[in-house]
């Protein structure tokens, strides 16, 4: 039985659960933090839909194992909390890192073990500009799954683990959905982000932009394309039939809404790059695989990123 939750990582993700979890469970529900942020968080909070929060938050010194750990930092942030989380994994411990990629999970497992982790991903769109969060909480779900499930369809029952899981999430009116083959999810939403989140980094466009232009859909099938044929090496089918069901989600999303690797470069933040189309071209290296879209992906922002964190050498540049 799940009582004591910790979250760490109260950016975007950590929004969408952090407000219906306190409000259940109360103290024993906590964020983790230390330092200045934990300061900030104590006496500043966070704005969630026009809302202010202030929620307990524990420092990573304290001995206090939880029973659910919710990692919802970016990729550039999952070291250090894998590191942070040590003295809140105990024995029965479930650990769930709801970032974007397909590895957040190997990663966690390679340091606490499998017996901890299940897979998860997000579905939802959220908008962080100054601090505040701002999303509609019916619209995204958390989907997440292992491979303990027996069964398929109306038989299926899914393994301990995820059925506690889905207790918590159920009771703090938290949407979620329990995914019989939660691979096959991961990799169709990785599909959809790097064609999505990239195009529009890239080339500086809004969701909207998909709804009225050509070229940045051909740039975006032609990066999904790519991861497809990288998951169906790895015997994960992924292909036309998930695209063209992205082609109706994608025209859904608010056209204002920004991916996540747009706002960080306009907020002028390290980007998640490596996880995103790193991650395309390292494996497709691996595997023989032509990944051209990507590496252009990969650099373009790349570049992008250096006019701001690298203001000082940029500036030198420009002046000369």
């Amino acid at each position: 039985m799940i009582e004591k939750i910790t979250l760490i990582g109260l950016g975007a993700m950590g929004c969408f659960f952090a407000p219906r979890l306190y409000e259940c469970y109360g103290e024993n529900f906590r964020v983790l933090a230390n330092g200045e942020r934990k300061k900030r968080l104590e006496t500043e909070g966070v704005w969630v839909n026009g809302i202010r929060y202030i929620f307990p938050v524990m420092d990573t010194d304290v001995k206090d194992p939880a029973d659910l750990i919710i990692i919802a930092t970016k990729d550039t942030g999952l070291e250090q909390a894998l590191a942070d989380i040590k003295n809140q994994v105990g024995e029965h411990t479930i650990i769930m890192a709801v970032l974007n990629g397909v590895e957040s999970e190997e990663k966690v497992a390679a340091v606490y073990g499998w017996e901890h982790v299940i897979y998860s991903l997000m579905r939802v769109s959220i908008v962080m500009k100054q601090g505040h969060a701002d999303f509609d909480p019916a619209s995204g779900k958390v989907h997440f799954g292992d491979k303990e499930g027996q069964g398929t369809g109306a038989e299926f029952v899914p393994g301990r683990r995820v059925a506690s899981v889905a207790k918590v999430f159920q009771k703090a009116q938290i949407p979620y959905v329990i995914e019989e083959d939660v691979l096959y999810s991961m990799w169709w939403k990785f599909m959809a982000n790097i064609g999505e989140n990239m195009t529009c980094a890239l080339l500086g466009i809004p969701f909207g932009g998909f709804r009225y232009s050509e070229d940045a859909n051909w740039m975006r099938h032609e990066g999904m394309k790519e991861v497809a044929a990288i998951a169906n090496a790895r015997g994960i089918m992924i292909g036309e039939k998930e695209m063209q069901i992205q082609d109706e989600i994608v025209i859904n999303i608010p056209p204002h809404n920004k991916p996540s690797t747009l706002q960080d470069i306009e907020n002028k933040r390290k980007t998640e790059i490596e996880m995103f189309a790193g991650t395309v071209c390292r494996m497709g290296r691996e595997l023989g695989i032509p990944t051209p879209i990507n590496d252009m992906f990969y650099h373009g922002i790349k570049a992008l990123e250096n006019k701001y964190l690298k203001y000082d050498e940029w500036t030198l540049i420009q002046e000369a």
